[in-house]
């Protein structure tokens, strides 16, 4: 199954560097659009994943209800996450699949088409890029490359989230931002960065690349220390275990603020 779906992630990236423009619809939140590449690439993938594994739930971002049953297998879609950067040339944007089973997630694929690159990880088997090993870079804050996501769909959480990036960029080398959280998970993976937060994000956002985060050797949770929400969604903090255990204690001092 893991190959069908490394495939199928390649397949559909092909669909973004074949687009030449694409018709743009704005959705809920500052700066949250569409393309018509999004819907197409979700419903290829859907139809695929429905032979792959006929008996999984599907969820995806371009979905009109996100209620799905979680306890059996379930994947969690984002068909083109950065569809900001995809709008605007920017050439920093992936396939994401994420696969939970009983609510766990379990598998991730993630791919990059601009650069090549394709993250995956399955639980207990490591993490990959293409075929080689991955693992974090687990440094202390004080030396670590920080990249964040400002939740631009949500302004009014940016107070609270430029409050955690000032407490930590205080403490920490220089700091990223690049407009996918599936990418900045596997930079996280890969030791090309060494921690990621942001305050507000969905399921399909970070699904697959916390499968390759922890098989990496990474530490992924909320701001308070939860569990990822693979239901609604929450936020989400990932570094590897030293820079983790600094960067929770000062996410938790910033929601009690």
């Amino acid at each position: 199954m893991l190959n069908e779906i490394k495939e199928l992630a390649r397949e559909a990236g092909k669909v973004f560097l074949e687009a030449t423009s694409a018709h743009v619809t704005a959705k809920a939140g500052v700066g949250n659009f569409v393309t018509e590449y999004d819907l197409r690439v979700q419903n290829m993938i859907y139809e695929r994943l429905r032979r792959i594994c006929p008996d999984a739930a599907l969820m995806g971002e371009e979905d009109t209800v996100h209620t799905v049953d979680l306890s059996g297998d379930c994947f969690i879609v984002d068909p083109l996450d950065g569809t900001q950067n995809f709008i605007n040339g920017y050439r920093h944007s992936c396939v994401s699949i994420g696969m939970a089973r009983g609510g766990e997630p379990v598998l991730g694929v993630v791919y990059n088409p601009y650069q090549d690159e394709l993250f995956w990880a399955e639980k207990g088997k490591g993490a990959y890029c293409n075929d080689r090993p991955i693992h974090i870079s687990d440094t202390a804050l004080s030396e670590s490359v920080l990249q964040f996501g400002c939740s631009s769909y949500n302004r009014e959480q940016t107070d609270l989230t430029f409050r955690l990036l000032r407490s930590l960029f205080d403490r920490a080398l220089d700091l990223r931002s690049s407009g996918s959280a599936a990418l900045d998970l596997c930079y996280v993976a890969a030791g090309r960065v060494n921690l990621f937060f942001e305050y507000q994000l969905s399921p399909w956002d970070y699904c697959a690349g916390s499968v390759i985060l922890r098989e990496a050797g990474g530490v992924i949770s909320q701001w308070s220390g939860a569990p990822l929400d693979m239901i609604s969604g929450g936020s989400v903090l990932a570094a590897g275990p030293k820079a983790y255990e600094e960067a929770l204690a000062e996410a938790k001092a910033c929601l009690q603020r």
